[in-house]
């Protein structure tokens, strides 16, 4: 199994990147957070030989698929094959409010767009006429002077995210690869998340094996009693905010708890951020998150995702030692 990490240094990763490809990670992708994705990608490209780079995720409706082609593409020959396209959608508030993009029908938007982009790839492949024309999207014009012409290491793939089904479906109707969000379950997984990819899967007419999958999954451990205890509570943290959103209900339906993110969603608009995690209980936890001793951690993420994905991001920015998932990533490694 392929073992990826987070680059957090947005302005000087190169060290980072090349601690990384040396410790035997696969991959190591950024997210969109409060600094450009891209960027650091760049940077990290030029410092390392093996490792896949990809942003995980970059906010696909905040840009439109020719800036998002010509990134890939560049991106791409920077690394020398290495780079993978990583898009989600963020949320309706974000895109109108913060990105001032329009919002509509998010999984149809994102399937057109994951369409015209490869649409602008093959134009480029070939030098045949640009011709995409959908009901959001539309690319007819590419003169010789914007075309950079065939690949030399290939066309990148696309990878999404999703949680619900439409947008899963997407994913294995179109995509290449599919990120599972960190708010899942191992019920979720298997009873939402690969059904729907199979329905995409099967409405393209497309293999199981035409699609990669990475799971991100959340992690608590720790060396030491305090360690644990501060870990889960920051863990709970990032399971009330992401239960706040309407969008992942579905992964508290399948456990029965999808009052709850009625409650979290009323609490969020209030400011009450402290007392949202005082709802996630210890059953709520241990679904979503890995909680084992960190001796333990390799065998139940592994116990978790198999049979559903490829590749694994270990997701515990709030750990303060990075050099403690050495042996984790050595076992899950082997193992593949």
């Amino acid at each position: 199994m392929k073992v990826d990490a987070p680059l957090y240094s947005f302005d000087a990763p190169e060290a980072e990147a090349r601690r990384l490809e040396s410790k035997g990670y696969a991959g190591a992708f950024t997210f969109e957070g409060n600094h450009d994705p891209f960027f650091p990608l760049i940077l990290a490209a030029r410092a390392t030989e093996r490792i896949d780079l990809y942003p995980a995720v970059a906010i696909a409706f905040a840009r439109n698929p020719m800036l998002l082609a010509n990134i890939g593409w560049d991106l791409q020959a920077i690394s020398k094959g290495r780079f993978k396209l990583g898009l989600g959608t963020q949320i309706k508030p974000h895109i109108e409010k913060r990105f001032g993009m329009p919002w509509s029908r998010p999984a149809a938007r994102m399937k057109e767009m994951v369409l015209a982009i490869k649409e602008i790839w093959r134009c480029w492949e070939t030098s045949e006429r640009l011709d995409f024309r959908g009901e959001i999207y539309q690319h007819t014009l590419m003169t010789p002077i914007f075309n950079p012409g065939p690949h030399p290491f290939g066309v990148p793939p696309i990878f999404l995210a999703g949680v619900g089904p439409k947008m899963t479906e997407v994913c294995g109707e179109v995509a290449d690869g599919f990120f599972v969000h960190p708010f899942g379950t191992h019920a979720s997984m298997r009873e939402l998340t690969l059904p729907a990819l199979e329905r995409g899967l099967s409405k393209a007419g497309r293999d199981r094996s035409a699609l990669e999958v990475s799971a991100q999954i959340m992690v608590c451990t720790g060396t030491s009693d305090e360690e644990i205890e501060s870990v889960r509570q920051a863990t709970r943290q990032q399971i009330a905010f992401y239960g706040s959103t309407p969008a992942y209900r579905p992964v508290l339906e399948v456990h029965g708890w999808g009052d709850l993110q009625g409650e979290l969603n009323t609490m969020s608009k209030r400011g009450q951020w402290s007392e949202m995690t005082g709802l996630i209980s210890d059953e709520l936890l241990d679904a979503v998150a890995v909680c084992a001793p960190i001796g333990e951690v390799a065998k139940a993420i592994r116990e978790r995702v198999d049979g559903v994905a490829d590749r694994v991001s270990i997701v515990a920015h709030w750990t303060k030692d990075p050099d403690m998932w050495d042996d984790v990533v050595r076992e899950l490694s082997v193992a593949s």
